[in-house]
């Protein structure tokens, strides 16, 4: 028979129930009785009533002699009356206890009876949960992903059943990680729900609070640091910008001030700067997160006007981050070039007669300085010309360059002139460069040949050459010299017989101007012959000059003084005519020539240096008895002539000299060899002056 009796106890939102089973003999039998008793219950408190469930009063239980066997079990309980608890039951130590009881009778030999009694001890909510850990510190990264596990409390009940079921949840979060933490209340998992920035927060400590069903509650901390990641790339900061920058700024000049900051910590949080190595600038560290920009080599606005310069902030992190800023540096002039030609020097050629104030030339400075500095003005120094200023030559416009010709040029006057030409600049001190101009005069064909030999007819004398008569073809009977004052091709001459009494009787080489006979003399031939021969240059246009001959054709010279007489009559009045025209403009030259004489005189007496004309000078030299003045050059004309005066003849002769004329550059372009140039040089002209010995003058 089992029967359950439940002892006084309190009531408690969980239990757990004791078993007490006693097995006893009585009256040749046995009966099993089973208890339910509550944990916690006072020491003396009331089990059960052994003698009521087995139907015996206590004096019977007396006399047979009951107690318990089982010793285990017996230090929580005792028979009197009775099962009585002596101690605090704990169902966490021992959730079962087993009695024997057995009972004894008083006779001879004694007869026992047993019983087993089985307690079950009821669960009471006398235990509080319990965490594995009473701080939980975790260190995680700042990259660590959303959803992540940061840590999981662990909270245990010794209790059982409801009271052992235990939630979690914070009891004690900051403000800023309510939202970025999450706490399962069943596993006691944390979870991340946002995302975690070490700069923000460093550490996060929470309370976590652990409930069982029976309403105990515990708490821990759990200590969540976050750990830097090199997140933060450096930050650049211009503190200061000094621009623009004077090119001749010395090494060390300060450019700017920088800022750099990193928010990390250590190895990310330290920070280095460079720049391009290929610039003319360093950077170095200065104080308090400071670096400083400075010159590392000289400047220069004219090579590079501006320089964009990176500046590249690196942490020491893994992998490393970096950040870039650019400065725009600017860099002033000052003046320190002066003006460059484009040339080392300038060579002009300008045409003769060329209007006044034309512009013939214009030149060119650069200075690579701006502004001010590169204003550039143009000056001219001096030249060799010293008869004159140079003013009165040649002016340049003091902005543009431009050349300017103040007069008409004569080839024939000078033909060559050179002048210094300055280029200053509007700096401070003004920097200048010089340059050298020179000036060729083109020749233009603007001078009319010159008939040297024979010479023109005078005062109403006639030119006569007499032709033997048994002279035969090709017969050299003379010779037309003549000059060009021109030059080149202008100065390129050609013999033409315009006009002949006997057109097939005589003819003139183009280039030598010989003049020969074509054929034999023959009896029908007139006696007297004139010839008009035509000099022409090679101009364009041409200019050309005429001279007559007149030949008789006589084998001696008694013979032919009767036609010479004739053609002198003939020409007697032209040659009166003639005369008067002369002396009428050697009057007036004269008379002019007085004039300018008496003023330069008084000029010079009025400058306490009076000088007399050179060429009324003593006599420089004499040769076989003729007395020479001195030399006088006609400078229109390429060949030099020297007036003597015999004292013996006392006659006018011409002496020929040595040309004095310099062939210039051939502008136009040829080969001087097509066309021969008459008169050319010295042993030219002597040829050509002995092959008409035999020219002979009559007055």
């Amino acid at each position: 028979m089992e029967r359950r009796h439940e002892g006084n106890s309190r009531a408690l939102p969980r239990q757990v129930f004791l078993f007490l089973q006693l097995l006893f003999f009585c009256r040749a039998g046995s009966e099993q009785i089973r208890y339910s008793v509550t944990e916690e219950l006072a020491k003396g408190s009331l089990v059960g009533n052994l003698a009521k469930d087995l139907g015996l009063n206590a004096r019977e239980l007396t006399k047979r002699n009951l107690h318990v066997v089982s010793v285990n079990e017996m230090q929580y309980f005792s028979i009197s009356a009775e099962n009585v608890l002596q101690k605090t039951l704990d169902r966490e130590s021992e959730q079962t206890l087993h009695l024997i009881l057995t009972a004894l009778d008083g006779g001879e030999p004694r007869k026992t009876g047993t019983t087993q009694i089985w307690i079950n001890i009821t669960d009471a909510n006398d235990n509080s949960p319990i965490f594995s850990q009473e701080i939980y510190k975790v260190s995680i990264g700042e990259n660590v992903p959303v959803g992540s596990l940061i840590l999981q409390v662990v909270a245990s009940d010794k209790d059982e059943g409801l009271y052992a079921d235990i939630k979690y949840h914070f009891s004690n979060i900051p403000v800023n990680g309510r939202q970025k933490f999450n706490l399962d209340p069943t596993n006691g998992r944390i979870l991340l729900m946002e995302s975690l920035d070490f700069e923000d927060t460093k550490e996060y400590v929470i309370t976590v609070a652990a409930r069982d069903g029976g309403g105990s509650v515990t708490h821990c901390k759990a200590e969540i640091t976050v750990l830097d990641e090199n997140d933060n790339v450096p930050e650049v900061i211009l503190a200061s910008v000094f621009s623009p920058v004077p090119e001749d700024a010395p090494s060390g000049t300060v450019i700017a001030l920088i800022n750099v900051n990193d928010k990390d910590t250590g190895n990310n949080g330290k920070v280095t700067c460079y720049i391009s190595n290929n610039l003319p600038f360093r950077i170095l560290p200065s104080s308090n997160n400071y670096y400083k920009l400075q010159t590392d080599s000289t400047l220069d606005r004219e090579r590079i006007p501006e320089y964009n310069i990176t500046i590249t902030a690196a942490d020491k992190g893994t992998p490393p981050l970096s950040t870039h800023k650019t400065i725009s540096l600017k860099i002033s002039d000052i003046n320190d070039n002066s003006p460059a030609f484009e040339k080392s020097s300038y060579t002009i050629y300008v045409p003769e007669n060329n209007p006044s104030g034309a512009s013939i030339f214009s030149i060119k400075a650069s200075d690579p300085d701006v502004d001010k500095n590169s204003r550039i003005t143009y000056s001219i120094l001096h030249s060799n010309i010293e008869e004159l200023p140079i003013s009165s030559y040649i002016s340049i416009n003091s902005e543009t360059g431009t050349i300017y010709a103040q007069r008409s040029f004569d080839y024939e006057q000078f033909r060559e002139f050179q002048l210094q030409v300055k280029a200053q600049d509007g700096g401070s001190p003004p920097l200048s460069t010089n340059v050298t101009v020179r000036v060729f005069i083109l020749d233009r064909n603007d001078n009319s040949p010159q008939i040297l030999s024979p010479s023109q007819e005078a005062k109403g004398s006639a030119l006569f050459e007499m032709v033997p008569r048994s002279a035969e073809a090709d017969y050299l009977v003379t010779k037309v010299v003549a000059v060009d004052a021109d030059s080149g091709h202008n100065a390129w001459l050609s013999y033409h017989l315009t006009q002949a009494t006997e057109p097939g009787l005589f003819t003139v080489g183009s280039h030598t101007g010989e003049i020969r006979t074509a054929r034999p003399f023959v009896e029908r031939d007139a006696v007297k012959q004139k010839l008009v021969i035509m000099v022409k240059d090679n101009g364009q246009p041409s200019l050309s000059t005429t001279t007559t001959l007149n030949l008789v054709f006589a084998e001696n010279f008694q013979e032919a003084l009767p036609e010479m007489k004739n053609l002198s009559e003939v020409s007697g009045y032209q040659s009166d005519l003639q005369f008067y025209l002369v002396l009428a403009l050697a009057l007036i030259s004269f008379l002019f020539l007085l004039t300018v004489i008496v003023a330069i005189m008084m000029k010079f007496r009025q400058s306490g240096n009076p000088r007399f004309l050179q060429c009324f000078g003593p006599v420089p030299h004499t040769k076989n008895g003729a007395i020479f003045p001195p030399n006088f050059e006609d400078g229109t004309l390429p060949y030099s002539y020297q007036l003597c005066l015999s004292s013996e003849s006392r006659k006018n002769e011409f002496a020929f000299l040595a040309p004095n004329i310099q062939i210039a550059e051939n502008i136009l372009g040829g080969n001087k060899s097509d066309v021969p140039f008459t008169g050319s040089g010295e042993n030219n002209l002597n040829s050509e002056l002995e092959s008409i010995d035999k020219i002979k003058y009559y007055r």
